[in-house]
């Protein structure tokens, strides 16, 4: 298990266009130096609840470590990285949220059992409180202040990219339209996402297809056997004749 199954690491609210704006220079070539230096200057002027504004440098600090799982993932992840990267290349901007998805959820599993619990919650009513999903994810991760603060964040950024939506009741939400991801290869790209936010690296075909931490998107038909036979990374294991598990190449 790496030590990211292990933290919490959303400690502001993440703006979309932050990620579109690291994305961006990923594609163009630049080094991961430049940037660094070039998301210092920009988030020293963006404020967590969008738009332009002083901020501190403790702040925006921890931002770029988060949006370093584009430019500078684990050692363990960078494979999975530059898979994104193809396809990031070849689909318009509007098109990229599913990868950014995926991206973070892989380098910050927080992120993803955060997702979890909120789409359990939507799979049970029209709508969500904090409390309810910070006692959910409290009970994975402890009952402490820190857990609330960043589930908090982590909802703040579901709310910024658009796949929450405030109720008009303070600290309740609603879900947004579902996004139906029509192609295979992004699809791809989140069922690994998926795997990689397990400390075991391994999860039941029908689990992963219906997580409910993929609650904005809407997955393609996929078999155990396509997303095997389409990624290097993932492999199936059949225990009996309808008992197909994904796990992660090693």
């Amino acid at each position: 298990m790496s030590k990211r199954h292990e933290k919490l690491g959303i400690k502001q609210t993440i703006q979309k266009e932050w990620m579109d704006k690291t994305l961006r220079m990923v594609l163009a070539g630049m080094s991961e130096k430049d940037i660094r230096e070039n998301l210092d200057q920009y988030l020293s002027t963006q404020k967590q609840s969008g738009g332009i504004g002083e901020r501190g440098q403790k702040t925006y600090g921890m931002a770029i470590g988060i949006l370093a799982s584009w430019f500078a993932p684990e050692d363990d992840l960078r494979r999975f990285r530059d898979e994104a990267l193809k396809i990031a290349r070849v689909i318009p901007e509007e098109e990229w949220l599913p990868l950014h998805w995926a991206v973070i959820s892989a380098a910050y599993p927080f992120w993803f059992n955060v997702a979890k619990q909120v789409g359990r919650l939507f799979n049970l009513q029209e709508s969500v409180t904090q409390v309810q999903i910070f006692n959910r994810i409290k009970e994975q991760y402890g009952d402490r202040e820190t857990v609330a603060r960043n589930a908090r964040y982590t909802v703040r950024s579901f709310v910024a990219w658009g796949v929450l939506q405030e109720s008009g009741i303070k600290g309740c939400y609603k879900k947004s339209d579902t996004r139906a991801i029509l192609d295979k290869k992004p699809a791809l790209v989140m069922c690994e996402a998926a795997l990689h936010a397990q400390p075991e690296g391994k999860m039941q075909v029908s689990q992963l297809l219906h997580n409910p931490a993929l609650f904005p998107f809407r997955l393609p038909s996929l078999t155990g056997d396509y997303i095997s036979g389409n990624s290097t990374a993932i492999a199936v294991i059949r225990h009996g004749l309808d008992d197909e598990i994904l796990t992660i190449v090693q």
